[in-house]
């Protein structure tokens, strides 16, 4: 079955946290500069900046990107509520793209046809955040080449899909995106308890970035805006956080990295079972995946034939009276209390709200 909230923690996860454990450094050490160094590696990134949650990463990220009061940031009302709360976090306004509701991600012809509704109304985005749900990946180069278009940055969320590729490349390494984001979350494929990591091929992006993951502070003797007065000197640039991940993480991170090919190899062989299983039930099928994607399957979701509240509760509570673990992903961001204050409403973005009636992820 493929896990859930359930992380695989091997002999070799534990002697690399005990190594930690033993050594001068439990944070601020070498361990988080060589998971960095191996992330970025893996994705074929320039450059990766290791922080304590995923959260914590679209939040400076989108610091990094200048987003403040007065922008918009659009992302996918199908996704955790992190996706959009981090450009609140910034003073910004959020709004909502809807979704293709056979793969789950944010759909780039509705994206195209509310970029030039903004166009018109000049209140067009500062930042998009598609989403990478349950590990398949966004059609990136279609958003890529809205954002050429309308002057927009992009932020990849791809909090489900480490280990994932788009077009034979792995996501993470930033083609069509100015940052990736990931997570690390226990239940996402590989963990470092807590944590997440954003990755760029832009050094600028990249050091503001390490800035506010770390109080707005800086050391570096090339970054300061006069000599050091010694070695114990430092500079606050910026209004930052403590956003940085301990070494005891990273070291966890680290060593579940190694096995990251052979999780989501895993998880790709327990998925085509599924398929195969469910391809004599015809109320329900599989969310789409595309020919050029290779999916990390964080999540493997059916879709019944029609949204049927009832029914679709009715299955999850008799999956899980049988022992068999099932879940609804994820209510509607804009149907949340919250965004109902800030003025969003039932019915604005039905393919993610038909979506959300439709789908069971086992």
């Amino acid at each position: 079955m493929i896990p859930y909230g359930r992380q695989t923690v091997s002999q070799q996860d534990i002697d690399a946290v005990i190594a930690v454990l033993k050594s001068p450094w439990l944070t601020q050490g070498p361990v988080v500069p060589q998971f960095e160094t191996a992330l970025a590696n893996f994705v074929k990134a320039d450059y990766a900046v290791a922080v304590n949650s995923a959260t914590s990463a679209l939040h400076i990220a989108c610091l990094a990107l200048g987003v403040g009061p007065g922008d918009l940031v659009w992302t996918s009302p199908n996704s955790f509520v992190a996706s959009a709360n981090c450009a609140l976090y910034c003073g910004a306004g959020v709004d909502f793209v809807d979704i293709d509701s056979q793969s789950g991600n944010m759909c780039p012809q509705a994206l195209a046809h509310k970029l030039e509704d903004a166009k018109a109304r000049g209140q067009l985005p500062k930042v998009v955040i598609p989403v990478h749900f349950a590990g398949q990946p966004a059609r990136m180069d279609e958003i890529a080449q809205l954002a050429e278009q309308y002057n927009f940055a992009v932020i990849e969320d791809a909090s489900h899909a480490i280990g994932a590729s788009f077009q034979g490349q792995p996501i993470g390494d930033c083609r069509f995106s100015d940052i990736c984001i990931f997570s690390f979350h226990p239940v996402k494929i590989i963990t470092s308890a807590e944590g997440g990591m954003a990755t760029t091929n832009q050094p600028e992006l990249a050091r503001r970035m390490q800035l506010f993951r770390s109080h707005g502070i800086t050391a570096l003797e090339h970054e300061l805006t006069e000599p050091a007065h010694g070695p114990w000197y430092y500079q606050q640039q910026q209004l930052g956080f403590n956003y940085r991940l301990t070494d005891l993480q990273a070291a966890l991170g680290l060593s579940q990295l190694s096995m990251l090919a052979h999780f989501v190899n895993e998880r790709n062989a327990l998925a085509q079972n599924y398929n195969q299983l469910l391809a004599a039930i015809s109320d329900v099928k599989p969310l789409t995946t595309s020919a050029d994607c290779v999916s990390s399957y964080h999540l493997y979701v059916v879709l019944l034939n029609q949204a049927n509240r009832p029914l679709q509760r009715f299955i999850v509570s008799e999956l899980r009276r049988q022992g068999i673990t099932a879940h609804l992903h994820y209510i509607p961001i804009h149907l949340q209390p919250y965004y109902q204050q800030l003025g969003f409403s039932p019915g604005q973005f039905p393919q993610a709200e038909n979506y959300y009636e439709r789908a069971i992820t086992l």
